[in-house]
């Protein structure tokens, strides 16, 4: 008899609710099928800091996994395996560790360096046979590399965006909106109280569906998006109206990270990650600096940001990363690679993997949104799926 079948999973990117749920899920059906599966530590990382010639590098970010192992990780969100946001594809010289032979060090374009030669010798030297990395778009376009280099990858798609560009949903996206619609209820009883303004701030780079779709549970007066360039005046204009005539009055709108003024720029900090990022947020406080400067009227400024994402997943993100990570594994199991499962009008399916890399998925602002006031705008709700993406 050959040796049972070997394949990794690792977390990369934010962490989301639903994580250890995909990966006790992965685990289960893997015993079922008499494979074995190891846990990757912090993501990418993991794998660039093992060095082949020192197997006590491995005991640090090679986890066994087992039935007994992962037997009550669902019940908590977060991920056991830790994350990060290394890009092996992508690393800044001074970051490479210094194991890694020089015939490996492949210098990019933009002066990084390509460690990819380095990852399949780690690979091959754990046995690994498979890779499911559950992530963004970020994490799982290195997935895509690897794939192109050989590697048998089933990607399992992730982040409370919803911006994964080749599915209707990721894991992690029903918590955020969960979590940001009972925020924005609480926040209702401070803002009236104080007869003030509130403007939430949301997570979404290039995707203001979060926004969007929390501004439209929570019935809120105005909601700003990624997509859509805003004027400050007209804004605060419709606050101050939609004040007015509230009869505790306050108004309450969202905003999302990646959002910026008509002709202005997005707010970001810091210096670029290895997927080419800035530190997004700070632009529901300068917005609410200006409402307060033009109305006259105080304001609440509340940033949700990691609470979004934090403590366990709702039904929803439980019921689809039980089954992404079900199906995950059983694509491993027939052979399958350069896939990622996903969900299409609610029906569970696998896409090419390189889906990933192709487009950025972002808000159907045209059914969904009105750009003159800054509203959603859903007129028709037949023969929609249930996310109205």
């Amino acid at each position: 008899m050959g040796r049972r079948k070997k394949i990794a999973v690792l977390t990369g990117g934010g962490d989301v609710p639903g994580l250890n749920v995909a990966i006790k899920a992965v685990v289960a059906r893997a015993d079922s099928k008499d494979i074995d599966v190891v846990g990757i530590r912090r993501g990418w990382m993991g794998l660039l800091d093992i060095d082949p010639d020192n197997p006590k590098t491995a005991q640090r970010f090679v986890m066994p996994l087992s039935l007994d192992t992962v037997r009550t990780i669902d019940r908590t969100g977060g991920t056991i395996l830790h994350t990060s946001r290394t890009n092996p594809g992508n690393v800044n010289p001074d970051e490479v560790p210094p194991f890694v032979e020089a015939g490996d060090r492949v210098p990019t374009e933009s002066g990084r360096i390509d460690c990819t030669r380095h990852i399949l010798k780690v690979l091959e030297f754990l046995a690994v046979d498979a890779i499911i990395p559950i992530g963004g778009d970020d994490t799982l376009s290195y997935a895509v590399r690897l794939n192109k280099e050989g590697v048998q990858v089933v990607a399992i798609p992730k982040t409370m965006d919803n911006d994964v560009f080749g599915t209707d949903f990721c894991i992690g996206f029903s918590t955020a909106v969960t979590r940001s619609v009972d925020a924005i209820n609480a926040l209702r009883t401070t803002t009236g109280s104080h007869e003030r303004i509130c403007v939430v701030e949301l997570f979404g780079r290039n995707s203001g569906e979060t926004s969007l779709i929390a501004a439209y549970l929570a019935d809120v007066d105005r909601a700003v998006i990624s997509e859509v360039p805003f004027d400050l005046d007209r804004l605060v204009g419709f606050l101050v109206t939609d004040r007015s005539r509230n009869p505790s009055n306050y108004a309450i709108m969202t905003i999302s990270e990646g959002a910026h003024t008509v002709g202005g720029t997005v707010t970001e900090t810091g210096i670029e990650d290895a997927y080419g990022h800035k530190k997004l947020g700070g632009v529901g406080y300068i917005i609410s600096q200006e409402i307060k400067q033009r109305s006259g009227v105080n304001v609440i400024y509340q940033q949700l940001a990691y609470m979004m994402r934090s403590g366990a997943p709702d039904s929803l993100d439980r019921m689809v990363a039980v089954s992404y990570g079900s199906l995950a594994l059983d694509q491993i199991a027939m052979g399958h690679r350069g896939r990622m499962v996903a969900l299409h009008q609610a029906i569970y399916t696998t896409v090419p993997l390189d889906m990933v890399v192709a487009a950025k998925k972002q808000v159907d602002v045209t059914a969904l949104y009105d750009v003159e006031t800054y509203r959603p705008k859903v007129r028709d709700t037949l023969g929609k799926p249930m996310f109205l993406y």
